[in-house]
């Protein structure tokens, strides 16, 4: 035994004491942590969130030891396993750059190499900045000029619809708002406890958001055999499921969707509202990729406009929140966290309890606010940035679109694995058909069988991705989620990587 080992044997016995009991070094008798494992609160351990989970840990570690000179068979790590457009290559867009710099380092708004437009937008948003600085507090719904600026934004995209800057809520991220609109719309217990219906295969803030909240989580499912469709149908089987057990009181829906990249009809969305004012059920519309839309004959349509289009009978009597952000779409700037929600018909007692609740928190970043208002306000045609911005933003999205059917393509050249169409947003969420033999060895393994693939890919081609189990996936089906980000010639090697080892994999375990 070494002296160091020694020396923590002989710390150890004197933190135990003699006769057990818990010591401190000074011979005082050490009082046992008030936080534990039992102790803590027990909804938070029933929080999983996959695209972080342990495949991503693992993927952290092996990045350790290729730089501590550990031999693998691969030289580095591609994590294709979340959207962080920036992170996997994509450039930011030059004209939001230059005025967050301004606004950060106001000192530049003399330097001749920053163009006019940018400078006339940073000194706006500085202007509406307490003591002229995006280092001052905003108001806690954000910043009153930017609200009016999205609000502006919101009347153009919808074709003219009336948004009021008042029911804009301004966010750290979307998910930030989400989680928001969750706290308020949980309640009761045991047959009174709220539900809140969620796609599967879902983006997992929600079911964390939900087992945090100890709500009722309701499953309903889309169709993989109709490219990811949604079915009124399946909507109404999980409703009347669910009603035997709790209060369903909300239905979220991803458009475009996370993580199956479907993008839905028109149609689809107005039998969706005519179900919620049926069920009177509040529409939580997450429209994150908004921007993000590539197959011929689909097109975005946001929930808002639809509902006013549809008549007072639903534009007076639904109540919806929507969601949008900064961090996807051709913009990708996940780190500055901006984001915003907007509600409609709202109580008004509830706003001033919603106003209340993000008051706790201050306010949302502020630099993510900035950011914000020049994405609702970008280059106009009479503009010295104008050129620039509209081709940083259409080779983006062109190159998304381009990905994402390349990635379809290829995948669906593999024995055993089945891709629908990637109409939208920035994941594939292909099925991957797994040998019997490979599922006892998961389950023997204490592995999901999906886990088991994406975790065996990641140790033997550096390649990570995160398994259908973490976003819900029907009973005996499997996939995983690849985001689309890498760069071209990058996602080429992921493809065919992953081509050459689902077949190394589907024989080995035949």
């Amino acid at each position: 035994m070494t002296k160091s080992d020694q020396k923590r044997f002989t710390q150890a016995i004197i933190r135990k004491g003699i006769h057990g009991h818990t010591m401190t070094e000074n011979g005082g008798e050490y009082r046992e942590r008030v936080l534990t494992m039992d102790t803590m609160n027990p909804n938070v351990k029933r929080v999983e969130y996959a695209v972080r989970g342990p495949i991503v840990q693992r993927a952290v570690q092996i990045e350790r030891e290729l730089k501590m000179g550990i031999k693998k068979p691969f030289t580095e790590v591609i994590k294709a396993n979340i959207g962080d457009c920036h992170a996997m290559g994509q450039k930011p867009i030059t004209f939001f750059r230059q005025v967050l710099a301004l606004c950060s380092y106001p000192d530049l708004l003399e330097d001749s190499k920053f163009p006019e437009d940018a400078k006339s937008r940073a000194r706006r948003i500085l202007q509406a900045c307490g003591g002229g600085s995006l280092g001052a507090y905003s108001t806690s719904q954000g910043i009153e000029m930017i609200r009016q600026d999205i609000a502006r934004y919101i009347e153009r995209r919808d074709g003219g619809i009336t948004c009021d800057p008042d029911n804009i809520y301004l966010s750290t991220g979307a998910s930030d708002a989400i989680v928001t609109m969750l706290k308020l719309l949980v309640s009761g217990k045991g047959m009174s406890r709220s539900g809140v219906m969620i796609s599967i295969p879902q983006y997992p803030l929600y079911s964390a958001a939900l087992a945090e909240l100890a709500a009722v989580q309701i499953n309903y499912y889309l169709d993989e055999d109709n490219c990811w469709s949604l079915d009124i149908s399946e909507l109404q089987r999980a409703l009347q499921e669910a009603k035997k057990h709790c209060s369903p009181r909300a239905l979220c829906i991803i458009n475009p969707g996370n993580p199956t990249g479907q993008v839905q009809s028109r149609q689809c969305i107005e039998d969706v509202i005519r179900f919620a004012a049926a069920e009177k059920l509040f529409l939580m519309a997450d429209e994150v990729y908004q921007d993000n839309v590539y197959a011929d004959g689909c097109k975005f349509h946001s929930f808002k406009k639809v509902l006013f289009e549809m008549g007072l009978e639903y534009s007076e009597k639904v109540e919806l929140a929507s969601f949008h952000s900064t961090s996807k779409c051709y913009m990708g700037e996940c780190g500055f966290r901006g984001g915003y929600m907007e509600v409609v018909n709202l109580d008004p007692e509830v706003k001033v309890q919603l106003t209340k609740l993000v008051s706790v928190r201050l306010c949302p970043p502020v630099i993510g606010q900035a950011l914000l208002d020049v994405v609702v306000n970008p280059p106009q045609p009479d503009e010295p940035s104008y050129d620039t911005f509209i081709k940083e933003r259409t080779d983006t999205l062109a190159a998304l679109a381009e990905k994402a059917n390349m990635t379809q393509e290829i995948l669906n050249q593999v024995p055993g694995i089945k891709c629908n169409p990637v109409q939208g947003a920035m994941y594939t969420f292909p099925r991957i058909h797994l040998p019997p033999k490979a599922i006892l060895e998961a389950k023997e393994k204490g592995q999901t069988p999906d886990m088991f693939y994406c975790m065996k890919l990641l140790e033997e081609t550096g390649i990570c991705l995160v398994p259908g189990s973490g976003f819900g996936q029907r009973d005996g089906t499997y996939h995983f989620r690849m985001t689309i980000l890498p760069p071209k010639e990058k996602l080429k090697i992921v493809l065919a990587k992953i081509k050459e080892f689902h077949q190394h994999f589907m024989e080995q375990y035949s």
